[in-house]
Order: structure tokens, then C-alpha cells, then sequence
């Protein structure tokens, strides 16, 4: 092997995003295997049609399209999970609930308090779409302060409204499940243009954020933080400051995945919405290579992790597995990749490889 193949090679076995992107084509590849097995066109995981419907008209469809779409919610939750996992060292497991209180706030404003059903908004819509963001945000806050000001720890402080915002918010809808079955509100969750509205909402979220931490220092304070609060706080950095900041911008995305996901059944169902979406957007963050432990992050992996995770589930449903089991097969593939991504096992292969290439020099 040249020294210039050697050198690449290099360069691919230290890039971040090398098993997270592994792992996705992973998924897919059992896609395409289970295609060719069943004897229809091994491409047909990655072909996208344009398909002529009665309520949205023209409109991309496909596997690929499903999973970008469905999956954006939890793209969104994985934004603001990134940035919290790195400055506090843990996880806000309350995001879930968040939403379904953001979702809840907003059907409620707009059907008006006690109304179950209807199609005429009682105020304007930008009232309760803004709303659901001030919601999320006031969640965002109200867990940033109990652990940068409180010392509270993350998976404690973000408990309280992982219990409490499902019921706050069946208290807000007068324990029923709303309907607003409006066209502008059911918008966020359906089709512009051609394209799932969900996947334009996530692109310009992810975009936001990364324009933010590219042209700001946001992202360098954020890790400082995570990686030694107090080293960060003697260099003059307002650690406490900067911690809340991330849980405010994680209960706002909450507020957002809300909106897209009560808007895509144009209502709000308190107990349902947003369910176990907590875990899903902290196993993005793991699977994207990110640590738990805090510090460094790397949002593009957190991303993947996040669209992995709904081409696991398309996977399984498409393989015929029930929604009762999916969550089993589910459990048992992540577990593996985050082993595959683990320190000690990256440790030994780093170990294997030198020993191999002494071996070899000797040779």
C-alpha cells in the first residue's frame, strides 16, 4: 500500500461521522438485501416517485422520502439534546412531555378551552404557533434554571416536567383530545410543494443552529463548559449562563417538534404525542458519536443518529415485524452500534491495528 493510500485510509478511520454514516448504510443495506430476497428491484429502498394525490396534489414518495419526513421530529428534539448533553454532562428526558404540553397549549388556544372539535381557529394562527415555541422555551427555562442555578442534577430536574407537562396539558385541553381540523394549521405537518412540510421545518432548524455555531462562539463556550465547568467560569465564561441557554434552545425545539407533530394529526392528544421521543433523541446523540459524558459534540452525527433511528423503525415494519415487537429489535440493534462505538472497543481495534502494522514493518 502506497504511502498516499495509507494516508487516506488514515484520514477515513479519524473522521467523526465514519460509524455513524456506517451504520446508516447498514440499515440500508439490510433494505435492499430484503428487496432482492423477495425478488423485487434490490434500488427500490432509494427510488422516489412523484405521485399524484386528491388532498396534496403532486408529491414526492418514497422509502428514503418517509424516513426524512418521519423522522424529523426527532431530528429537531436531537438539535437541542446535542447542545445539552455537552455543556451539563446530561440529558433533558423531559422533551417528550414538552412537546406534547407546547401541542396541547396551542390546539388549545386555537379550538378555543373546552371545544373538542372544530375547523374554525378561535384566534389567529401565527397566535398559537407562536404559542407552542413560548411553551417549549418557558419549559426550557424553567429546567435550565433548576440545573444552572439550582445544581440540580439534568435527569432530576428534567423529571418533574417528564411527569407533570402530559397532565398540565390534558389540564389545558379539559381532558380531552382537541381537533383542529384547519388546512393553514394541518399545513405544518403535510406537504409544500411537493416536499413533506416536516423535512423543510427540520432542514431550516438544522440550519439555524449550524449557521449559529459556525459564525458565533456559541459552540466553543457550550463545550468549555461541558468539559470543565469550572476551568471555563476562571477564563471568564458564565458557565451557569451557558447551561441554561442550552436548555432554553432544547425546550424551544420541543416547541417546535410539537407543532410538526400535533399538526400531522391535526390535533392534540396529550398521552400520545411526543411518547418516548425523549429516548429516541438521546440515542441520536449516542449514535451520532457523541458523549454523554459532555464536551465535544458533533451535531451532523447527532443528525444521521436521528434518521438512523427512523430507518430502523421503517426497516422493521417493512420486514413485517408488529409494533408490539419493533421496540425489542430495536433496543437490540442500537445496543450494538453504540457498543461498535464505544471507547474500549475502539481502543482495541486502535490496538490490533498498531500491533498488526509492527508486525508487518518487521515483516
Amino acid at each position: 500500500m502506497s504511502s498516499k493510500d495509507s494516508t487516506f485510509m488514515k484520514k477515513i478511520k479519524s473522521w467523526p461521522l465514519l460509524l455513524p454514516v456506517v451504520a446508516l448504510f447498514l440499515v440500508m443495506a439490510v433494505n435492499i438485501l430484503h428487496d432482492a430476497a423477495i425478488g423485487a428491484n434490490p434500488l427500490s429502498f432509494f427510488t422516489i416517485t412523484l405521485n399524484q394525490t386528491t388532498s396534496s396534489g403532486t408529491i414526492l414518495y418514497g422509502r428514503i422520502i418517509d424516513i426524512l419526513n418521519r423522522g424529523s421530529e426527532v431530528a429537531i428534539l436531537a438539535l437541542g439534546m446535542t447542545l445539552v448533553v455537552s455543556s451539563s454532562a446530561g440529558t433533558d428526558i423531559s422533551v417528550g412531555s414538552v412537546m406534547s404540553l407546547s401541542a396541547s397549549f396551542c390546539c388549545m388556544l386555537l379550538a378555543g378551552y373546552g371545544v373538542a372539535n372544530t375547523s374554525e381557529l378561535a384566534v389567529p394562527l401565527i397566535v398559537g404557533v407562536l404559542a407552542a415555541f413560548a411553551m417549549g422555551t418557558l419549559c426550557g427555562a424553567f429546567n435550565g434554571t433548576l440545573v444552572a442555578y439550582f445544581g440540580i442534577q439534568p435527569m432530576v430536574a428534567t423529571l418533574i416536567l417528564f411527569s407533570a407537562a402530559r397532565a398540565i396539558g390534558l389540564l389545558l385541553c379539559n381532558n380531552l383530545i382537541v381537533y383542529v381540523r384547519n388546512s393553514a394549521f394541518g399545513a405544518f405537518g403535510a406537504f409544500t410543494g411537493i416536499l413533506p412540510t416536516p423535512i423543510i421545518i427540520a432542514a431550516i432548524c438544522i440550519a439555524v443552529v449550524a449557521l449559529v455555531l459556525k459564525n458565533t462562539s456559541l459552540g466553543m463556550y457550550i463545550q468549555s463548559v461541558g468539559i470543565n465547568p469550572k476551568a471555563s467560569r476562571i477564563a471568564g465564561l458564565n458557565s451557569k449562563k451557558i447551561i441554561f441557554l442550552t436548555y432554553v434552545i432544547c425546550g424551544f425545539f420541543a416547541g417546535v417538534a410539537g407543532l410538526v407533530n400535533s399538526s400531522r394529526i391535526t390535533s392534540a392528544d396529550s398521552n400520545n404525542i411526543g411518547l418516548y421521543y425523549e429516548m429516541d433523541a438521546i440515542l441520536a446523540v449516542a449514535l451520532g458519536g457523541n458523549s454523554l459524558g459532555g464536551g465535544k459534540f458533533n451535531l451532523a452525527g447527532s443528525i444521521i443518529g436521528a434518521y438512523t433511528i427512523q430507518a430502523i423503525t421503517t426497516t422493521l415494519y417493512a420486514l413485517g415485524v408488529s409494533t408490539d415487537q419493533a421496540p425489542v429489535y430495536k433496543a437490540i440493534i442500537v445496543v450494538i452500534i453504540v457498543a461498535i462505538q464505544s471507547a474500549p472497543l475502539k481502543a482495541f481495534f486502535r490496538k490490533r491495528s498498531l500491533k498488526e502494522t509492527k508486525e508487518a514493518a518487521k515483516a
